[in-house]
């Protein structure tokens, strides 16, 4: 049964899932608008300032079977799907990508870019971390980098990043929300001087949301 179990995982038809739920996008370039968030459990990345740390051992969410996820996600209204993590691209999401589109959705995927693509998807959040560098083929991909600014490397991290993605890829600078009174200031500086990145700022925790 546990063979059965982790073959059906690695298909994409049963994933790890540690919550799913309707909101307001909070991040990126699509922030303001509803979305279903569909957060997978399991991450190797381990990035020192996640918010969603519990979401890193994939053992601790239970198996869910796709229909289920697409069946509460189909039942509101908006049809903007979010799959996050995590990291979401540890699984095969071909199959849930597929179902969701069968729905009506538009599937957004927020990533580290550490593992391979899979899945039909409409925008790419790129989210690369010095801790796992994305593979390589993830940055011809991404419509949007966002790099998370946690100190002063950061910066140059992003630099050197933004050189590997294409020149329609959006370039966001979002602080870290511990650390968002210090850098804010060096982050407005660093736009003014470099107009082609634009602030990320996570509005779902002033709004006090999901």
């Amino acid at each position: 049964m546990k063979i059965e179990a982790e073959s059906r995982v690695r298909e994409g038809f049963v994933l790890p899932l540690m919550e799913a739920f309707y909101t307001i996008q909070g991040e990126g370039v699509y922030s303001g608008q509803p979305a279903y968030f569909i957060r997978l459990g399991g991450c190797d990345v381990g990035c020192v300032w996640c918010d969603v740390k519990d979401s890193w051992e994939a053992g601790r969410w239970p198996l869910v079977e796709i229909d289920q996820i697409v069946a509460q996600a189909a039942a509101y209204p908006g049809r903007l799907a979010v799959i996050t993590g995590g990291e979401p691209l540890m699984y095969e999401l071909g199959p849930l990508t597929s179902r969701l589109k069968d729905h009506g959705f538009k599937i957004n995927l927020e990533t580290s870019g550490a593992h391979p693509f899979s899945g039909a998807l409409d925008w790419i959040c790129l989210s690369p971390k010095k801790f796992k560098s994305p593979v390589p083929e993830m940055y011809a991909k991404a419509d949007e980098l966002k790099v998370v600014v946690f100190n002063k490397s950061d910066f140059d991290f992003a630099r050197k990043e933004s050189a590997k993605v294409a020149a329609s890829c959006n370039l966001l600078l979002q602080p870290e929300w511990s650390k968002a009174t210090k850098m804010m200031p060096l982050i407005v500086d660093f736009v003014k001087e470099n107009p082609s990145w634009r602030i990320s700022l996570q509005t779902h925790k002033f709004m006090e949301i999901p």
